[in-house]
C-alpha cells in the first residue's frame, strides 16, 4: 500500500490534462470516450480503497472503520456520489468532475489514515520533489517561451495565454498550489533546514510570477510578508541573535540589489507588471456572474436550472470562459440544495484536515480558501482539493495520526 500511495500522490500532483493529451487521453476536452474524462488518480484511489476493503476481510466493517477515522472525508465522498447521480438524472455535463473534484480527496484521506512515520516521510519528500520539478519546469517555460504541457481543449492550445503551465496545467490552479506551498513552508511545514527552506521559498516565489496568478501573488506577499515581519519582530524583541545568522543576513541583504537588477534585465518584472495591467475581463466576469444568478427563477434555482437555459445566459453575459467562483458556478448548474450540501461537506473536510495536522496550517488554509474562490476552482472538474489535502497532510501531518485502539486495516 505505501508504494500505491506514493504513486497516487505523484499522479495527483504531477499529471495534468495537458500531459494526458500527449499520451492520447483527451481529459480536458469535450470529445472522446467518457472514461477518458476521469483522472487516472481517481481510478487508482478507487482501486486502492477497494483493495483495502477486501484485504481487511470485512468490507462492510472497513466502511465503518473509514467513517470512524475520517468522517468528513467519507461525507465528501458520499456527496460526490450524490452529485454524480444528480447530474446523471438531469442529463447534465460534469459527471467526471463530481468524481475527480470530491470523491478523490474524500477517499484519499481514508487511505492515509493510520500510517507510520516512514510512509509520512516518503509522502513529504514526494511533495517536495514534485513541486520542485514543477517550479523548475515553470521557470524553464518562462525563459524559453515554450509550454511543454499546456492546457488544451480538444487538442487546441490557447495561443493568447503564455503563462507557464508546468506539471499542473491550469495556470490558476498552478498559482494556487504554489502559493499554498510557499505559505506552508513559511509557516514551518515540512522538515527542512533553514537554508533549504529559504532556497525553496525563493524558487517557488519566482515560479509564482511565471504562473501568473495575480491573486496568488498578492495573498502570498501579504500573508507571507506579514508573518515574516512578525517573526523578525519576535526575534529582535528577544534580544538574542546568533552572530552567524546576523552575518549571513547582512551578506544576503547586499546581494538583493544585484538580484533585482538581474531579474529586471531578464524581463522578469515586465511579466509581473503585465499580469496586473492585463485583466482579461476577470473583474467584469465577477460582476456578470451575479447578474446571471439573478436571471434564473428561484424555483428553478432550488434543485438546478435547465442546462440549456444556463448555457444561453452564460453566452449572453459573456461568461463562455467560466464563472469565476466555485459557489456561484455550482449554484447555477446544480441548484441551491446541492450547493449547500457540498459547501458544508467541503468545510467539514477542511476542518478535519486541520485536526489531523500539527500547528502551523493557518496560512496555507486561509490562502487556499481565498484563492479557490477567485476562479471556478472546485466548482468544476479539478484535482485541486486533493492536491491541497496532500500538501497539508504531507507537510504538517501529526506524528500520532493513529486511531485509539485501532489496527492498521488499510494496509
Amino acid at each position: 500500500m505505501p508504494f500505491g500511495l506514493i504513486a497516487l500522490t505523484v499522479l495527483i500532483l504531477g499529471v495534468s490534462g495537458g500531459m494526458l493529451w500527449n499520451v492520447g487521453i483527451n481529459y480536458d476536452g469535450l470529445t472522446g470516450a467518457a472514461p477518458q474524462k476521469i483522472h487516472p488518480s481517481t481510478y487508482l484511489v478507487i482501486v486502492l480503497f477497494g483493495w483495502a476493503a477486501l484485504k481487511s476481510g470485512n468490507p462492510a466493517g472497513y466502511l465503518v472503520y473509514a467513517v470512524q477515522v475520517r468522517p468528513a472525508g467519507m461525507l465528501l465522498a458520499a456527496c460526490s456520489i450524490g452529485l454524480f447521480l444528480h447530474i446523471v438524472l438531469r442529463s447534465g455535463p460534469g459527471m467526471a468532475g463530481a468524481l475527480d473534484t470530491f470523491l478523490l480527496p474524500g477517499l484519499f484521506v481514508v487511505l492515509l489514515a493510520d500510517r507510520d512515520a516512514l510512509t509520512w516521510r516518503r509522502l513529504e519528500l514526494t511533495v517536495h520533489a514534485v513541486l520542485l520539478v514543477n517550479a523548475l519546469l515553470g521557470l524553464t517555460e518562462f525563459a524559453t517561451k515554450t509550454l511543454f504541457f499546456p492546457y488544451r481543449l480538444d487538442g487546441q492550445v490557447f495561443a493568447t495565454d503564455t503563462r507557464s503551465a508546468a506539471l499542473q496545467g491550469h495556470p490558476l490552479g498552478n498559482a494556487t498550489l504554489t502559493a499554498c506551498y510557499v505559505l506552508a513552508l513559511i509557516g514551518g511545514g515540512g522538515r527542512m533546514t533553514a537554508p533549504q527552506r529559504l532556497a525553496m521559498i525563493g524558487l517557488q516565489l519566482a515560479a509564482l510570477v511565471a504562473f501568473g496568478g495575480r491573486s496568488a501573488m498578492v495573498v502570498t506577499l501579504i500573508f507571507g510578508g506579514g508573518y515574516g515581519l512578525f517573526a523578525l519582530h519576535k526575534v529582535l524583541s528577544a534580544g538574542r541573535i546568533p552572530l552567524l545568522a546576523a552575518a549571513a543576513g547582512i551578506f544576503l541583504f547586499t546581494l538583493v540589489p544585484l538580484g533585482i537588477g538581474g531579474l529586471a534585465a531578464g524581463g522578469f518584472f515586465d511579466a509581473l507588471l503585465s499580469r496586473f495591467m492585463a485583466d482579461g475581463g476577470s473583474a467584469n466576469a465577477r460582476v456578470e456572474m451575479l447578474d446571471l444568478v439573478a436571471s434564473i427563477p428561484f424555483r428553478e434555482l432550488l434543485v438546478g436550472p435547465d442546462m440549456s437555459l444556463v448555457d444561453s445566459l452564460r453566452r449572453v453575459s459573456g461568461l463562455e470562459w467560466g464563472i469565476e467562483n466555485p459557489i456561484v458556478r455550482t449554484l447555477v448548474y446544480q441548484g441551491i440544495f446541492m450547493t449547500v450540501l457540498l459547501t458544508v461537506a467541503v468545510t467539514l473536510y477542511m476542518i478535519e484536515l486541520v485536526r489531523h495536522c500539527r500547528p502551523g496550517t493557518f496560512l496555507p488554509v486561509i490562502a487556499f480558501v481565498i484563492l479557490v474562490n477567485t476562479f471556478e476552482g472546485i466548482g468544476g472538474k479539478t484535482t485541486l482539493l486533493a492536491k491541497f489535502a496532500i500538501l497539508l497532510l504531507g507537510l504538517f501531518h501529526a506524528v500520532s495520526d493513529r486511531p485509539p485502539g485501532g489496527a492498521d486495516r488499510g494496509r
